[in-house]
């Protein structure tokens, strides 16, 4: 979904700074656009606030989505596209020698990787580095290189906000040094309020940083489809317009989400999405007392460099 949303999120941003674009057609295209409009990176940012009627039990791991998926990722080293513009690299950061070589991966889960990203509803917060695909495969697709070596590349990496319990519960599991023995997935049902706003942050540009995404509420997700929560909802419909594309492409053979075609994939998802947001800001990860508290950490001549978005 985020794949298809960037696209989107590119061609509005040309729109709002008067950039005459056609719209692309090729993975060269769209690179170059990207390159134009001066995106520096992309934060896959999410917030969940979905809230059950119960008291979250000790060894439980309570989450809206898998907590076996979540803790698999999560665990995993913190995976993220390494952009051109980046001047510093962590002293744990490891490259690939093989490959696309877009991305590099941290010597640490991605659980215990926090960095600092922007939403529209609640503004600056702090997510998880957790891997994701799409993080590389963005990355990837927007490279520019001549003979060979990269020219431009953007930064992406996902800054995921999980609910209230499963931060409670992730604080217990990193606490104990294991698995909860009970894991409970919330139902529709149980949940009281709440919404997943997942989108894309678009940064380093003309105007500072774009958020555009889906804010979809509990109750929107409950009337569109019964037996889903709001993230199961934005997850399982961008399946379902996965599963039409494939059906309408069926000689394409293996791509990644941002080969297909973006409009297609968005006309069958966007009904299950509730409200497609788009908002601009003047936050940046320099505006934060963590900024004037640890000065040796940063780097004020960019605000958008990754030492300023990682919390160290």
């Amino acid at each position: 979904m985020v794949s298809w949303l960037l696209k989107e999120a590119l061609l509005q941003l040309a729109s709002d700074i008067d950039l005459a674009v056609t719209i692309p057609t090729s993975r060269s295209e769209w690179a170059h656009l990207m390159w134009k409009l001066g995106i520096k990176g992309v934060h896959i940012s999410e917030r969940d606030t979905q809230h059950p009627n119960f008291q979250r039990s000790p060894d439980t791991f309570v989450n809206t989505w898998s907590v076996d998926g979540f803790l698999a990722e999560g665990f995993q080293p913190a995976e993220l596209g390494w952009g051109t513009h980046e001047s510093w690299l962590p002293s744990n950061a490891k490259k690939h020698d093989i490959g696309s070589c877009a991305a590099i991966y941290l010597d640490q889960p991605g659980i215990n990787t926090r960095v600092k990203t922007w939403s529209p509803t609640f503004g600056p917060q702090v997510g998880f580095l957790v891997t994701h695909n799409e993080s590389i495969s963005i990355s990837d697709y927007y490279t520019i290189r001549e003979n060979g070596v990269a020219k431009f590349r953007p930064t992406v990496h996902y800054a995921y906000h999980p609910c209230d319990y499963a931060l409670l519960s992730l604080h217990e599991t990193l606490g104990t040094g294991r698995v909860q023995r009970e894991h409970h997935v919330l139902r529709p049902e149980e949940i009281t309020q709440g919404f997943d706003e997942l989108g894309v942050l678009l940064y380093g540009h003309g105007r500072n940083a774009m958020w555009y995404g889906s804010h979809l509420k509990i109750e929107e997700a409950r009337l569109l489809a019964p037996l889903q929560n709001a993230t199961g909802l934005q997850v399982s419909s961008a399946m379902l317009a996965g599963i039409v594309w494939a059906i309408d492409n069926p000689d394409c053979g293996l791509v990644e989400a941002d080969e297909m075609d973006y409009k297609r994939c968005l006309d069958i998802q966007r009904k299950y999405l509730g409200s497609i947001v788009k908002r601009y800001t003047d936050w940046t990860p320099l505006n934060s007392q963590w900024s004037e508290l640890f000065p040796k950490t940063i780097d004020s001549t960019d605000p958008w460099q990754f030492r300023n978005i990682l919390i160290q």
